[in-house]
């Protein structure tokens, strides 16, 4: 079972994000996965031909998508735009629980109108419930990130409840296989309440490693997606970086 997973594109009518994303799309034709899950922020400033462009692309790969809305998207025009959220209402928060074989995937959004950051806690019992009814081991999504990446303009802008999130997966009888996010435009990995947890690299261009303002390093990230890989031997999840036309 092989989960790809987009985030961050910002797509915009004055950027080539949307060049980048057929670049991941590239190598996704050349290696298909099982199933797709982007994890927020596809559009800026609500541009609607950018989510149809968005939407074009993800239907050329040989598989379903999963999308979860970002604090840059405009939930009104990403569903009325987007075939793969038919039957999503923009007046209800765009989770997802499905299982794919074998595993499940659970998304959750946490977006909050008008805020950088997100917050779980309104949606805990629906997460709790979906984790404890789970028929198979789960994946968990979401948009913004729960634990600190050390980049301070980022960290301002995390996930809240996550206490509450650690003390509910401490005490379900199973834990997620792993917590996968984005937001923070960057590829990182850390543990939250004994579980793994990823930030998945972005589609637009990377932010910075500020760990320290007086020393910033260059960028020199490519285009990133990740690759959750999971068989009967556990699970491995891949970091890829992608080339483009403009880097040959």
């Amino acid at each position: 079972m092989r989960i790809a997973q987009l985030s961050d594109i910002h797509a915009a009518a004055d950027n080539d994000n949307l060049a980048r994303l057929r670049a991941a799309i590239a190598w996704l034709l050349a290696f298909p996965p099982d199933i797709v899950v982007v994890s927020g922020d596809l559009v800026d400033d609500g541009w609607a031909e950018g989510y149809r462009d968005i939407a074009a692309q993800l239907s050329r790969l040989p598989c379903r998508t999963l999308l979860l809305a970002g604090n840059a998207d405009d939930k009104a025009v990403m569903c009325a735009t987007m075939p793969q959220l038919a039957g999503y209402s923009a007046d209800e928060p765009l989770h997802f629980n499905e299982s794919v074989e074998g595993v499940s995937l659970i998304g959750v959004d946490v977006t909050v109108a008008g805020k950088s950051g997100g917050d779980i806690t309104p949606h805990l019992p629906w997460l709790e419930q979906a984790l404890r009814e789970a028929a198979h081991p789960a994946m968990l999504f979401l948009h913004q990130h729960l634990f600190p990446s050390g980049i301070a303009p980022l960290d301002v802008a995390m996930c809240e409840g996550d206490k509450a999130l650690a003390a509910l997966i401490h005490r379900l009888p199973h834990a997620p296989l792993a917590i996968c996010c984005g937001h923070v435009h960057r590829a990182m990995a850390a543990t939250f309440a004994g579980v793994a947890a990823y930030c998945c690299g972005s589609i637009c261009p990377a932010n910075p490693l500020l760990l320290d303002e007086k020393n910033v390093p260059p960028i020199t990230d490519p285009v990133s997606l990740m690759l959750h890989d999971i068989g009967p031997q556990g699970r491995v999840s891949h970091f890829i970086g992608v080339e483009t036309v403009e880097d040959r």
